[in-house]
């Protein structure tokens, strides 16, 4: 027994350790009331050392009550009153451009409060980081703002959406910091804000703790891969007995109640028997 859940926490430590940034997840750890690492990645990727991050939480839940809800990964405010939603996808199905243009939106009906101006209104960042180049241009960063078809200047409405493509791992800020987002070793990170932070949550009893929702999911597929399997035997099995049945002429009806196969089942193998 002892040997069992010693042999499940070893591949527990073994899962945790080797989650990077572009899970999900684990980036929402790395970031939750992490302000340092947050500013970070917003000074990296927006190429402003200024940027002061005020407050940063994760899995934000903003209502819509006239439509639909959304639950931001990441959201993050600076000294200026800016806010900043970072979302982390893996999909390319997960980043359409006109999600980018509901957070976007639902950004500001939340943030404009009811007696407010117009004027008002906070500027607004969405920022999508994306496993593959889904903008295909194989541009490192895609800043993406309105602008005047006509003269094309610019229409200052204080909304951006960034589409950042962590493909481009070169030696500039951004590359490196696309580095970090793969890299599984704390050692090996170039950002110490990050490396302090994924230190405690792989190597500390208590950052494991606060893993407690990654730790569920773990067990959760394990437990499905075992129910899977189990089934998978159980179906041989019954396959294996159906067939020795049927070879003993056994009728059909005899041969679903005793395999529990289905009927079609089993009269498929029986075809195949008498070929």
């Amino acid at each position: 027994m002892q040997t069992n859940e010693a042999g499940q926490e070893s591949e527990i430590k073994q899962v945790i350790r080797s989650l990077c940034m572009m899970n999900n997840r684990f980036m929402n750890f790395m970031l939750d009331d992490n302000k340092e690492a947050a500013q970070v990645f917003l000074r990296v990727i927006l190429g402003d050392d200024k940027i002061k991050v005020r407050n940063v939480r994760i899995q934000s839940f903003i209502q819509n009550i006239y439509g639909h809800s959304s639950q931001l990964d990441i959201l993050a405010q600076d000294s200026e009153g800016r806010y900043f939603n970072v979302e982390v996808q893996r999909s390319d199905e997960g980043a359409p451009a006109r999600r980018a243009r509901f957070y976007s939106s639902i950004l500001d009906t939340h943030f404009l409060q009811p007696g407010k101006l117009y004027e008002e209104l906070p500027d607004t960042y969405v920022i999508f980081i994306t496993e593959n180049d889904v903008l295909h241009d194989n541009l490192p960063l895609y800043n993406i703002r309105r602008r005047i078809d006509e003269n094309a200047k610019c229409f200052e409405d204080g909304s951006r959406i960034i589409y950042v493509n962590s493909q481009r791992r070169d030696d500039t800020a951004l590359g490196k910091l696309m580095q970090d987002l793969y890299c599984t070793e704390p050692k090996n990170l170039h950002y110490q804000e990050f490396a302090e932070r994924m230190e405690f949550l792989k190597y500390s009893k208590e950052g494991e703790e606060k893993m407690t929702d990654v730790i569920e999911e773990y067990a959760a597929r394990k437990a499905e891969a075992v129910a899977k399997e189990a089934s998978e035997k159980a179906q041989a099995r019954n396959i294996e007995l159906a067939k020795d049945l049927l070879s003993e002429g056994e009728s059909i009806e005899r041969t679903v109640r005793l395999s529990k196969l289905s009927e079609a089942e089993v009269r498929e193998l029986a075809s195949k028997l008498t070929a």
